[in-house]
């Protein structure tokens, strides 16, 4: 038997009032996250929300007897992992706090299916460890927080699906708020296809669109290395680059070799500036004033861990 959530082979009578009691600001971050980001595992919500992999996956198990999230199993023969996804009762929690209609069972179990597509659940998967990995560091630096995290449907929804990047957030250390696109490359499309990510970008910072900094998370020095190099050649021939190059700002790391630095950290070669590598929070980048095409500074409740963050003050 194909490996599935269990969602669509239980029936439960069980209601967010049965289960309101016992649940916790905690659950509800897990409940918005899942919700908004598709499937994380049990070592990514312990690094953003527990300290220990024990305590989290016991909670885990506890939420998803309640009815309140889910799992999706992997598929034989890879490493094991366990992939979590919103459940009956979480995604009608995020709807109706959100104001929108619940979604029935049957498009809950759906997406859940959708998480075993190999293609999606790695790039998934992978692109949320970025922002985990931010959250995560954040936890150990106070001072330090992601302020906004939009998946790139709730992004292409915000912005009106002129730009799709794979993420967007905004990075603040107490001393500046740097907002950036991520594109997460896992070397599957050629140059050519990476340049052409740029006009787009372009385009709506012209029209009006927030002056956040483009990054790219690509997985080698080599990699970066030829993209920087391939950047240049084109924008001498190509005005499309040209005029990219001169309207966005553009940074880059190499995922093999970041030496233990999390995305926070001085693994980030802005584009057109040599080699020298810059923390997130020292990139430049535009405030601009909110508008039409501009949603402005994060409000409080697009904190992920605003749930947390309002039952402690």
């Amino acid at each position: 038997m194909t490996p599935r959530s269990r969602s669509t082979l239980r029936r439960s009578t069980t209601t967010l009032s049965d289960v309101s009691a016992r649940l916790r600001p905690r659950d509800r971050v897990i409940a918005f996250l899942l919700s908004d980001h598709t499937s994380l595992t049990t070592d990514q919500i312990t690094s953003v929300l527990f300290d220990s992999p024990v305590t989290c996956a016991h909670r885990l198990y506890t939420l998803r007897r309640l009815d309140f999230i889910d799992r999706v199993l992997r598929y034989p023969g890879q490493p094991a992992q366990v992939y979590w996804v919103p459940g009956r009762l979480s995604a009608r929690f995020v709807a109706l706090a959100r104001g929108n209609t619940p979604p029935t069972p049957k498009a809950v179990a759906l997406a859940a299916d959708s998480v075993l597509s190999n293609r999606i659940r790695q790039h998934t998967i992978e692109t949320n460890q970025f922002f985990i990995d931010l959250i995560a560091h954040g936890r150990r630096h106070p001072e330090a927080r992601l302020t906004r995290w939009w998946s790139e449907q709730q992004t292409a929804a915000a912005f009106g699906q002129r730009v799709r990047p794979d993420a967007h957030g905004v990075w603040t250390n107490g001393r500046s708020s740097v907002g950036f696109w991520l594109e997460y490359d896992r070397a599957t499309e050629d140059h050519p296809r990476l340049r052409d990510k740029l006009d787009p970008y372009r385009r709506l910072r012209m029209d009006g669109g927030p002056g956040h900094i483009l990054l790219f998370s690509l997985p080698s020095r080599e990699r970066e290395r030829n993209f920087h190099t391939k950047l240049a050649d084109a924008a001498r021939h190509d005005h499309r680059v040209a005029d990219a190059l001169a309207t966005l700002t553009i940074a880059t790391c190499a995922r093999d070799r970041i030496n233990g630095h999390s995305p926070a950290g001085p693994v980030w070669r802005l584009v057109g500036n040599g080699g020298h590598r810059l923390s997130l929070a020292d990139l430049p980048t535009n405030d601009d004033e909110p508008g039409p095409l501009n949603p402005g500074p994060p409000r409080p409740a697009e904190d992920p861990l605003h749930e947390l963050r309002g039952a402690a003050e």
